[in-house]
């Protein structure tokens, strides 16, 4: 078993150095990293296909054949105009999209959400002349912000619901005070401030364009149904288990029909043209981070983090939000929030003291520590892919610049409010 620890603690640290310096090749050492632990038996073949999030990357797939379909429509075109025309300057039309990508994120998965609104983006990008790679980047940490606000916005806003036990209206008023929503608010609201101080040099208007020509509303009306039932559904599969990806799939199957008769576009062609490439990264990701959790890494680290802790409430609870913070940056939140739920519960049993304060903690470190790295949550993966198929290749450097002052603003006003209603 020793053997086996070692062997995935190697090939996890390895496979992610190589990721900050091998930008361009992230999907190879992924599933090279993921195969050597089958190879070398750290894991079993079994336990690496258990280990991939299924209902993600039914999501991604799913939605990535709507947005492209979408995409063609020419209404992604529309709205960026819309929002050029009516915006003062190119800062407050990219803020515009921001907002767009918070409020559609709060009720639907992350990945989902950036697939949906990227099409938008990059319209925007191409009306205005401009390289779209910091805009997607602020989309991605917008909507991996507001997925921690609600219960159906994210999948470890989901995995604290059904271990709390908690309801939808809870994380808006539990026990009577103001619950998870309206910290992560403010720090919507003071991140703001920072994605505005980033692009306020664009005070550029774009002149005048020709209006875009809808090809069809079809493309929209699909999309904004699986939007509505993907909202829907996370009320009956409150785990997270696999109607998000059933729904995605469905619509992706939908839209491609619609294409191919309408349109006479190859079904072929059109699946070649998918972003592959992101699709078998964000597999090889789950695999390695699944092999720290199997091997027990995870759970190593969270009982010595239970012993550091000892009876201290202010340092446990800072503690929690500093750590899930900084490793959630490089490790997935989903394994990372399940290993810990038990541990903050523990740490709040032995202190004698409700365990909110440490659960809402614990949700806001690993749901936000994830923006400062661009493979730190499935959605960043996500608009950086997007972006590479467009010709843009975003490296660590590229990504910390929005990511890492867009983090700390929005995590320690969040910190700051969980403290002093909970503590």
């Amino acid at each position: 078993m020793f053997e086996a620890k070692s062997i995935a603690l190697t090939i996890f640290v390895v496979s992610y150095v190589l990721f900050a310096f091998l930008s361009h090749r992230r999907a190879a050492v992924a599933v090279v990293g993921a195969g050597l632990l089958v190879l070398s038996r750290a894991i079993s073949l079994k336990e690496a296909f258990l280990s991939v999030n299924w209902n993600v990357m039914g999501i991604f797939v799913g939605m990535l054949v709507v947005a492209d379909v979408f995409m063609k429509s020419r209404v992604p075109a529309y709205l960026a105009e819309v929002i050029v025309d009516k915006a003062k300057s190119t800062a407050w039309a990219v803020l515009s999209i921001c907002f767009m990508t918070s409020f559609i994120s709060a009720f639907v998965e992350n990945v989902a959400t950036v697939l949906i609104v990227a099409p938008v983006a990059l319209a925007l990008a191409e009306k205005l002349k401009i390289n779209p790679m910091n805009m997607m980047i602020a989309i991605a940490v917008s909507s991996n912000l507001q997925g921690a606000a609600t219960l159906i916005g994210d999948p470890p806003s989901m995995l604290l619901g059904g271990f709390a036990k908690m309801t939808f209206s809870d994380f808006f008023f539990y026990k009577g005070k103001p619950s998870i929503f309206f910290a992560v608010e403010l720090g919507a609201i003071v991140s703001f401030f920072v994605l505005y101080h980033l692009f306020r040099n664009h005070k550029e208007k774009a002149e005048s364009i020709a209006p875009e020509k809808i090809q069809s509303w079809v493309p929209t009306f699909i999309l904004v149904a699986a939007i509505f039932v993907l909202a829907a559904a996370s009320f009956w599969d409150k785990g997270f288990s696999y109607s998000a990806a059933v729904i995605c799939l469905f619509a992706g199957a939908v839209a491609m029909l619609w294409e191919k008769c309408v349109n006479k576009s190859p079904v072929i062609q059109g699946l070649k043209s998918l972003d592959w490439d992101t699709t078998f990264f964000l597999m090889g990701i789950f695999i390695l981070v699944g092999s720290l959790t199997l091997t027990g890494w995870i759970d190593l680290f969270s009982n010595v983090l239970s012993q550091l802790i000892g009876e201290r409430i202010f340092l446990g609870y800072t503690l929690i939000v500093l750590l899930s913070v900084v490793l959630s940056a490089f490790v997935d939140n989903v394994p990372f929030l399940a290993a810990m739920l038990p541990v903050a519960l523990s740490v709040a049993d032995k202190l004698h003291r409700p365990p909110e304060l440490f659960l809402f903690g614990l949700l806001i470190g690993a749901s936000l520590g994830g923006n400062i790295t661009p493979i730190g949550a499935s959605a960043n993966i996500v608009a950086c892919g997007l972006l590479k198929k467009e010709g843009y290749v975003v490296s660590f450097k590229d990504f910390l610049k929005i990511g890492f002052p867009f983090t700390m603003a929005a995590v320690t006003a969040a910190y700051i409010f969980v403290w002093f209603v909970w503590k």
